[in-house]
């Protein structure tokens, strides 16, 4: 469809980080912008706060009559969270509107620039941040949506009408990536996830693999250089890999960590980029800095914009966030929800962060997830000193009987660990000794995350 023609776009679940990122999008278009979603949350009250109108009861009543007057010139959005019987999205669906995918929509947009697309079941988010900081602040600006917000411009888009480049986050969740049209991309990582779409780690490794057949002939592909990628898929590419180690045709060299940055080299197949400052711990950030920094290397970007930007990207907001730093106590928010991010979350605590005691806050995200890797999450967890295991967040799934926190519970051996609800953790918190807190998950554990700030330094000024 011609989005040119669109003058307003209703969004349904408007306050998820995909869809409140296209929300901001047509808004700064100039399109006029409303939306439904579930609950009032910091996310949806910035939308209102930059001129969206949004409801949270599900009924087609309270749509503005302005969205449901011209059915040529008003696009529906939705997400695929958003429930068949949803009434507002069956009253459109019933009346002949325009009602697409949030993945559609992303795919109709990267039709009409050159698209960088960051794919993998782990680190896109924070590659596709730091791509998209590289780009903007060069020459060639960018236009961005991101799943996660970016502290140097406080949101998960960027919009820059001048520019043809987009770096687009390519979500593997309901297949929708494979709405996307690449010209170059880069894939971070392969793990079974989501088994509620696929059905094992054959089945998503298979997805990744159309992803990559979406690249155009002589198209730019760079990958994690121990991925199981086929010569097959990338037969008519330029095909690049990267790592932390001297195995692939970008990597970094002489990597140390000096007053609290990493600094390092970095190897390309041509030259050696000297003197990067990587202001993000844990060393899986540099990984994924590696990876953006070579792909915005290949797309172009000279070497000093990449130095210079590097060191001025500050972050992403539940990515390492650390929120609390005062005296003998450490407070950080990350939005670990798969056992190999928690197992990273805490190796970088533990490497950056010595010899403290840390105490972990975990929300399981899906009873499928929760189901397929209880071992896997208790074997990560235990990396932990001390545990506060949450009720499952079931985002879009039914429950599944007989799953429950308990799974992982009963995998539990070798730390302290108890069980406990939203609603009774800061009781629970109240008496804890603490030197270094985190909480980690995907689901709306950051509703805590306030509380616990607050808690922190009452606790502080009550010394």
């Amino acid at each position: 469809m011609n989005l040119d023609r669109i003058n307003r776009v209703y969004l349904i679940g408007v306050g998820g980080i995909g869809m409140s990122a296209l929300a901001r999008y047509f808004n700064a278009l100039g399109k006029e912008v409303a939306g439904y979603d579930v609950v009032s949350k910091p996310l949806t009250q910035k939308l209102e706060g930059e001129g969206v109108i949004i409801h949270y009861d599900d009924e087609p009543d309270l749509i503005p009559s302005a969205f449901t007057q011209n059915k040529k010139r008003t696009l529906i959005i939705y997400t695929p969270a958003v429930p068949a019987h949803h009434k507002e999205l069956n009253f459109f669906l019933d009346n002949g509107y325009t009602v697409l995918k949030r993945a559609e929509v992303l795919g109709e947009i990267s039709r009409t620039k050159t698209c960088l697309a960051v794919a993998g079941t782990h680190g896109k988010t924070t590659v596709s941040s730091i791509l998209a900081h590289l780009l903007n602040q060069s020459e060639q600006g960018c236009n961005a949506f991101l799943g996660g917000v970016v502290k140097n411009y406080q949101s998960n888009v960027l919009v820059n009408p001048k520019s043809n480049l987009l770096v687009a986050e390519a979500d593997e969740f309901d297949r929708s990536f494979l709405k996307l049209h690449p010209n170059m991309a880069v894939i971070t990582s392969m793990d079974a996830d989501h088994l509620d779409v696929y059905s094992n780690e054959k089945s998503i490794q298979k997805a990744f693999h159309e992803f990559i057949g979406r690249l155009p002939e002589q198209g730019t592909l760079l990958y994690r250089s121990n991925l199981a990628i086929s010569d097959e898929a990338t037969a008519n590419l330029n095909t690049y890999t990267y790592s932390v180690k001297a195995e692939a045709d970008f990597y970094p060299a002489n990597l140390e960590i000096t007053e609290g940055k990493y600094r390092f080299d970095l190897v390309t197949p041509k030259e050696t980029l000297h003197g990067f400052k990587l202001p993000l711990p844990g060393r899986l950030n540099v990984e994924n800095a590696v990876a953006a920094l070579s792909l915005a290397y290949l797309a172009g970007v000279n070497k000093e914009n990449l130095y210079k930007n590097l060191t001025s990207f500050h972050g992403i907001e539940r990515r390492f966030d650390v929120l609390f730093q005062q005296q003998s106590v450490l407070y950080i928010d990350d939005y670990a929800h798969h056992p190999s991010e928690i197992a990273y979350t805490i190796r970088s605590i533990r490497e950056f962060y010595p010899g403290r005691k840390i105490t972990g806050i975990f929300q399981p995200h899906l009873y499928s997830r929760t189901q397929y890797f209880a071992r896997e999450f208790a074997e990560s967890l235990e990396n932990l000193d001390e545990l506060i295991l949450l009720d499952i967040y079931p985002a879009r799934e039914d429950p599944i009987e007989g799953v429950s926190s308990q799974l992982i519970m009963d995998h539990i051996r070798n730390i302290p660990a108890v069980m406990t609800t939203k609603k009774e953790l800061m009781e629970v918190l109240k008496n804890k000794e603490l030197e270094t807190l985190v909480t980690m998950g995907a689901g709306d554990i950051d509703q805590l995350v306030d509380p616990i700030h607050q808690m922190l330094q009452q606790r502080l000024e009550s010394e």
